[in-house]
């Protein structure tokens, strides 16, 4: 990656969590952790609805396609997490912290345009049950993957444009535990206004994009649950959503606080990026897989079949 970059700088230094080592040891284990089972969950939702039929649906086919974002997204940040938290020298490169800005922004723009698109599929299932089947094709749901993917990759492109000429003087220290635009331009000398306006306007553009959708979906979804007359029919219906609703409250919550907030290097910047880049990632499966019975059931059937091979 060319780099206009006229300074001197070739790394940054990150502050991390904490400097104290008793507490970084804490938070290594407690992120390993975390990580650990990031991907134990994630590659357990993957390997279940693959090998298991009744789970070859589209609102599945999306969800598989959450799991695989969610070990990418996680593993842009936290295993760098993990590295400094044992390390004395927190410092990354010009290069690499881009490099990472580009990745963030790719899984994390591609994850909301995913929940936007399974919060349709939800609107297709409730409301118009008879036509689900025609209306949410194979082709169609790969055609919006693709668009994900494609959409998140121009956004994440021209952010990291911004960044790209910016001049990097004599501050090199960022104020957080991971590379971040919001972080990255108070150490610039170059002039920001322009970067910043065409973030927030970037970033207004893409949330309001990925979240109106889901919100218009919710309001035709509540208004069809509350009009079926009987208990048990609303609440199967309202169970098929709930996790969805729950992982969208997550992401979406945690993702515009950190990124339309003013950065201060407080507590609060980073506790909003360790939920949205580390914690979603691991919650998610644990919120489809606990509150789902065709979940749960396809779980214990794929366990069975794999234990059943071992023994023989």
């Amino acid at each position: 990656m060319a780099l206009r970059n006229h300074s001197s700088i070739t790394e940054f230094i990150l502050i991390g969590l904490s400097n104290d080592p008793h507490v970084e040891t804490l938070l290594f284990v407690l992120f390993l952790g975390i990580y650990l089972l990031t991907i134990i969950g994630n590659l357990t939702m993957l390997l279940v609805i693959r090998a298991d039929s009744s789970l070859h649906t589209p609102m599945y086919f999306f969800l598989s396609n959450l799991s695989f974002l969610d070990l990418c997204f996680s593993s842009v940040t936290v295993p760098k997490l993990l590295e400094d938290l044992l390390s004395e020298e927190k410092t990354i490169s010009v290069e690499g912290c881009l490099t990472q800005v580009f990745f963030v922004f790719i899984t994390a723009g591609t994850e909301a345009f995913l929940l936007s698109v399974m919060a349709y599929d939800r609107y297709a299932a409730i409301c118009h049950p008879l036509l689900y089947g025609q209306v949410m094709s194979i082709q169609l749901c790969v055609r919006l993957v693709l668009i994900s993917w494609g959409l998140a990759s121009v956004n994440a492109s021209v952010i990291v444009l911004l960044a790209i000429n910016l001049d990097f003087c004599d501050a090199q220290t960022i104020h957080h535990y991971t590379c971040e635009l919001p972080s990255l331009f108070p150490l610039s000398c170059s002039d920001i206004s322009i970067n910043i306006d065409i973030l927030i306007c970037l970033i207004l553009l893409h949330g309001l994009g990925t979240f109106l959708p889901v919100f218009f979906s919710y309001v035709r979804i509540v208004s069809t649950i509350l009009s079926i007359s009987s208990t048990t029919g609303r609440s199967k219906a309202f169970s098929t959503c709930s996790s969805h609703l729950i992982a969208v409250i997550l992401f979406f919550g945690s993702g515009l606080v950190r990124y339309l907030m003013p950065t201060s290097g407080s507590p609060l910047d980073l506790l909003s990026s360790l939920q949205y880049s580390a914690v979603t990632p691991m919650l998610n499966p644990l919120i489809y897989s606990l509150k789902n019975m065709e979940v749960k059931a396809a779980v214990k059937r794929t366990w069975e079949k794999y234990l059943q091979y071992f023994r023989l």
